[in-house]
């Protein structure tokens, strides 16, 4: 495991370094649902929807390196388009699969009207989820029924679980596989502490699926 991340987000805010073991697990998880081939669905409300789609820019492109192809993987462009494949081969980058379950709004205010609106991230679970995949859910009091819904729909499909959440937890702490309960209790504390622990989580994981680039 890749933990070069751990010692500068700990020196950044020393109070996270009782998340540590929790942001171990939580990692544990992402690295053995992209080394299966699955994909990471992510939930959240207001700040913490925007901190979904957040994630999911740095999980899919090169966020502290380039993500270059493997040479197998341009040949294949290359072959099959001569005359564009370089260009294709040059601007795509190594991406981890992530879904930000926020950003569909015309199936969110559909199932919103039409069915229930905490439900709203659970019908996405049921559709996109798959065994190898991994659910982040991020809620700050670990109260939000929309979320809690979404993570039983994941544990009932074998999903793994990993919530972000307050000092408190909630529900959301008892319900997911790994919770990451930062030791703050206001909802803007709690998003302020959320972010650095993302990137250090997307840092590791950039370092351990794409090594040796800059």
């Amino acid at each position: 495991m890749s933990t070069a991340a751990i010692p500068d987000l700990i020196a950044r805010y020393p109070e996270l370094d009782e998340c540590v073991p929790d942001i171990h697990g939580a990692f544990s998880l992402l690295e053995a649902c992209f080394e299966k081939g699955g994909k990471t669905l992510i939930c959240g409300n207001g700040g913490s929807a925007a901190d979904c789609e957040h994630v999911v820019g740095e999980l899919m492109k090169g966020f502290l390196t380039r993500r270059e192809l493997p040479d197998e993987m341009r040949a294949r462009f290359t072959d099959a388009f001569p005359a564009e494949g370089d260009y294709l081969a040059d601007h795509l980058q190594g991406a981890l699969p992530a879904i930000s379950l926020v950003s569909h709004s015309g199936l969110i205010t559909a199932y919103s009207n039409d069915v229930a609106a905490d439900m709203i991230y659970a019908q996405q679970v049921y559709g996109y989820g798959r065994q190898e995949d991994v659910l982040i859910a991020i809620s700050t009091s670990g109260r939000s029924v929309n979320i809690l819904n979404a993570v039983r729909v994941a544990r009932s499909l074998n999903l793994a679980t990993i919530g972000f959440t307050g000092r408190g937890g909630g529900v959301l702490a008892e319900l997911c596989d790994v919770a990451v309960r930062v030791p703050e209790d206001e909802t803007l504390k709690i998003q302020e502490r959320h972010l650095p622990i993302y990137h250090a989580l997307c840092t590791m994981l950039e370092q351990a699926f794409f090594p040796d680039q800059t």
